[in-house]
């Protein structure tokens, strides 16, 4: 049996002021829950139905076995999945310097939590396990975020930081999905850089435009005048790591 009070706590990390407060965030479902488990992150309180698997090697007071209603009102998705674990967001962690050898990608303004989830989750599948982020892009720590990298936020961190300080210190190719850029598709593209991708409906900033210094453009292959103005930033960015990875 679940109190109000539990309820309260759990549906106030909903916003971002509370999560930092408490320094908590909230997954939900057998994937996210298991995935984060899986790699040592510790919850500090887990609610689950007895149709999770999981369950039953689960021990410690901040484990509480409840019924779908009282997960329904826990759960912050229209349709509960069974398991909702309130875990600590990591600290201190040290914001690790672009190294030469490797592919990162850097988001500047990202603001949809749903976008901000898949790339994370894009990220994951083409081994980038590192994203700066500009102070304005989304809370990583949101729900709907969390949710819609799949499990990826335990293998994948992120780092919010002044980006474009970040990158005029960087030594290695620093890479931009621009209007005026080069074909992707018949560029030289090399092994290691930073990708950056922008804002849903502005792109780059002015300021971090000014440090990329190799342009590239996705090219549209539909020659009608009635067709999208652009790709969705989630989109792009699979398939601009998709071509650094295929090289």
């Amino acid at each position: 049996m679940i109190s109000k009070n539990q309820i309260k706590f759990v549906r106030q990390l909903e916003q971002k002021k509370y999560r930092q407060k408490e320094g908590l965030f909230v997954a939900e479902g057998p994937k996210v829950v298991g995935d984060l488990l899986r790699h040592g992150w510790q919850p500090k309180a887990l609610y689950a139905t007895s149709a999770w698997e999981g369950v039953s090697g689960m021990t410690g007071s901040g484990v509480v076995q409840v019924s779908g209603e009282e997960l329904q009102r826990l759960s912050f998705l229209q349709h509960p999945q069974q398991v909702l674990a309130v875990f600590p967001m990591p600290e201190n962690r040290e914001m690790p310097p672009l190294k030469q050898g490797r592919l990162y990608l850097a988001l500047d303004g990202v603001q949809d939590p749903g976008n901000l989830g898949t790339i994370i989750r894009i990220a994951d599948w083409f081994g980038i396990n590192t994203i700066y982020c500009s102070t304005d892009t989304a809370d990583v720590w949101n729900p709907k975020v969390v949710q819609a990298t799949m499990g990826s936020i335990a293998r994948v961190s992120l780092y919010y930081t002044d980006l474009p300080q970040m990158l005029k210190s960087a030594e290695v190719p620093v890479y931009g999905t621009l209007l005026d850029g080069e074909d992707i598709y018949s560029q030289s593209l090399s092994s290691d850089g930073v990708i950056v991708m922008g804002n849903e409906g502005n792109g780059l900033s002015a300021a971090v435009r000014e440090l990329v210094d190799r342009k590239l453009l996705i090219p549209s292959f539909n020659s009608s005048p009635d067709m999208a103005e652009s790709l969705n930033v989630a989109i792009a960015t699979a398939i601009t790591c998709s071509e650094f990875r295929r090289r």
